[in-house]
């Protein structure tokens, strides 16, 4: 049983059960002038924010990809069908939205007075600018330029309160201002309690602000002088984990039906305790009866059928040029002689829904879409989370720990901005990308090594780089082309971080919402004779009508019927706009101040 003097089961009695801290939370009526005095002060004002922390966007959810190409849900994403509509209520810019981001800043204006270890006084410091760096870079996310605070704002500040927004640039410099003063001062891991931040979660933290302001003013044609520093930044964070931290790239274990079909990947995501796992950065501690997730239970989003095909087939060859892809006329078929991580997340015989005493029981596939039971659009289940223990299945019961920080994101970061700044070389390759891959090797029933193509440095090029779109046409994946290196780098994104709730911010920063336009990322699985009876088994009638498929002349020169996932009616409404990278602020909002103007194409 995980011990209960981990950081973050404290923070949940300190919600519940104390008022050490809550209590002093900065209010305009907050008087106590005995708090500032010592650095225990600091440590309980810091840790209200760990309520806060958790992997992009929020906590232990199989949905955070939910908006994007790679799943599709049960209802349809406002973003991708245009539905979108200028808020009147204040979503995302309320005076709760912009709470934290007072409270740090009273933090910073009463800290002063506390008297300590200047060591331990600025690891607090360290925290609670690395959680308004946090605040922040999620506000520039969400709507681009937002006004830059450093002050404890009073209500008599009435021209700071309706000043115009600062640029996004700007507020993204003062974020990592943040960031790199909590790299210097925050402290090593081994002298931090255990699921508290540490100097290397900075670092990473400052790895993906950078890489993604880069990536953001890069495709968007910005000059070189404003995006290059800020990848330069983003390898060196990056690096300085590598180089320093004690990480690395192991395999974990969980329970397979097959021998020939180990469950390495999927074994990384349903531990118990990440605590001494040498991937976790940081983890999110969950103990039984203080704090659990329903995630063994979150896995009804469909995957697309294009993510589907973005795994690379046991060579490192994508399967419109590799010889073993043996075609999509069933789920069993299609994974075969795969990248492993694919049958790692797909439901499949060889993945065990259940365990009988440590036994593992194999998956009845619901009817996709059908009432009662699972729904799923595609029929192609996310199970990557799923942990086959009884335990942990039941609702909100949950304990496997999450991972807030992975060593994996550290080497993609890398990797990628070695790239975008001319340098990424095989040496590059090998100390990121192939030690994912590394970790996919295995030997089958019979004895004989099976091992995961590498990457290099010349990969050959993918002919479903180009795609074809809702009005017909055939274009290049992310709507301009792109190196087939850096095309390869982004796949590996994709795949390895799938579900963890990246994939919306690389798809903005990469100004590459025209994936969506692909008529296969909200379509599913290939339904045949076969798949109708085998379903039609299970239902006792044919769950599919004819609007149920959509029939496409596919790559391979088959004309298939794929599972739709919504009405006929809306495939023509399915299109990219470029005004959903940055969200509306409210209507009530830039009323009450209208300096603040409204993001563009809303």
């Amino acid at each position: 049983m995980k011990a209960k003097k981990y950081i973050l089961c404290a923070l949940l009695l300190l919600g519940i059960q104390s008022c050490d801290v809550t209590d002093r939370l900065p209010e305009d009526t907050f008087t106590d002038l005995n708090y500032w005095t010592k650095v225990d002060d600091l440590k309980l004002y810091a840790r209200y924010f760990y309520t806060t922390l958790s992997a992009p966007p929020g906590g232990a959810d199989g949905y955070l990809d939910g908006k994007s190409d790679i799943t599709v849900p049960m209802s349809i994403e406002s973003a991708f069908f245009n539905t979108g509509r200028v808020p009147t209520a204040s979503d995302g810019w309320s005076y709760d939205d912009w709470a934290n981001i007072r409270r740090c800043n009273y933090f910073m204006t009463h800290y002063q007075t506390v008297v300590g270890d200047a060591g331990d006084i600025n690891h607090y410091v360290g925290e609670v600018r690395f959680f308004r760096a946090n605040e922040y870079f999620n506000k520039v996310k969400r709507f681009g330029d937002v006004p830059w605070y450093d002050k404890d704002l009073q209500t008599n500040d009435t021209e700071l309160l309706n000043k115009g927004r600062d640029d996004r640039f700007f507020v993204i410099g003062k974020v990592i201002e943040d960031l790199e003063f909590a790299a210097d001062n925050m402290k090593e891991p081994s002298k931090v309690s255990k699921g508290q931040l540490h100097k290397y979660c900075a670092l990473q933290m400052l790895s993906r602000v950078c890489l993604f302001e880069a990536s953001w003013q890069k495709y968007r044609n910005a000059p070189a002088t404003t995006w290059q520093p800020l990848m330069e930044k983003a390898a060196a964070a990056a690096k300085k984990i590598m180089d320093d931290g004690d990480y690395s790239i192991e395999p974990g274990t969980a329970l397979s039906m097959d021998d020939d079909h180990p469950l390495m990947y999927k074994g990384k995501f349903i531990q118990e305790d990440l605590t001494g796992d040498k991937e976790c950065i940081l983890p999110r501690v969950y103990i039984t009866d203080l704090v659990m997730h329903n995630l063994s239970r979150n896995h009804s989003y469909g995957l697309s059928k294009d993510f589907i095909e973005q795994f690379l087939d046991i060579d490192g060859q994508p399967i419109a040029t590799s010889s073993r892809y043996l075609g999509d006329d069933s789920i069993i078929a299609e994974i075969q002689h795969r990248d492993p991580r694919l049958w790692n997340m797909v439901s499949n015989r060889y993945v065990p829904y259940g365990a009988d005493g440590g036994v593992p029981t194999s998956h009845v596939v619901e009817i996709p879409g059908g009432s009662g039971g699972e729904q799923n659009a595609t029929g192609y289940f996310s199970v990557k989370f799923r942990n086959p223990d009884p335990e942990q299945t039941n609702a909100n019961r949950a304990t496997t720990d999450w991972y807030i920080f992975r060593y994996a994101e550290t080497l993609l970061n890398y990797a990628e901005a070695q790239f975008e700044l001319g340098l990424c070389d095989q040496t590059v390759l090998d100390a990121t990308i192939n030690l994912l891959r590394a970790r996919l090797d295995y030997k089958d029933a019979a004895g004989n090594a099976i091992t995961m193509g590498h990457l290099t440095t010349t990969p050959v090029a993918d002919p479903l780089a180009t795609v074809t779109t809702v009005d017909g046409e055939e274009q290049p994946r992310y709507g301009y082309t792109v190196d087939n290196l850096l095309y390869e780098i982004r796949r590996e994104r994709c795949i390895e971080l799938a579900f963890e709730g990246f994939r919306w911010d690389d798809i903005c920063r990469w100004n590459a919402g025209v994936l969506i336009n692909n008529r296969k990322t909200m379509l599913g699985m290939v339904v045949n004779a076969d798949v109708i009876a085998s379903y039609t088994a299970i239902s006792g009638s044919n769950p599919f009508a004819s609007s149920s498929f959509y029939t496409i002349n596919d790559w391979d020169g088959k004309t298939k019927d794929l599972l739709r996932a919504y009405d006929a009616s809306l495939d023509a409404t399915r299109a990219w706009d470029d005004k959903y990278y940055l969200s509306p602020l409210p209507q009530t909002q830039t009323t009450l101040n209208p300096k603040l103007g409204q993001n563009p194409g809303w």
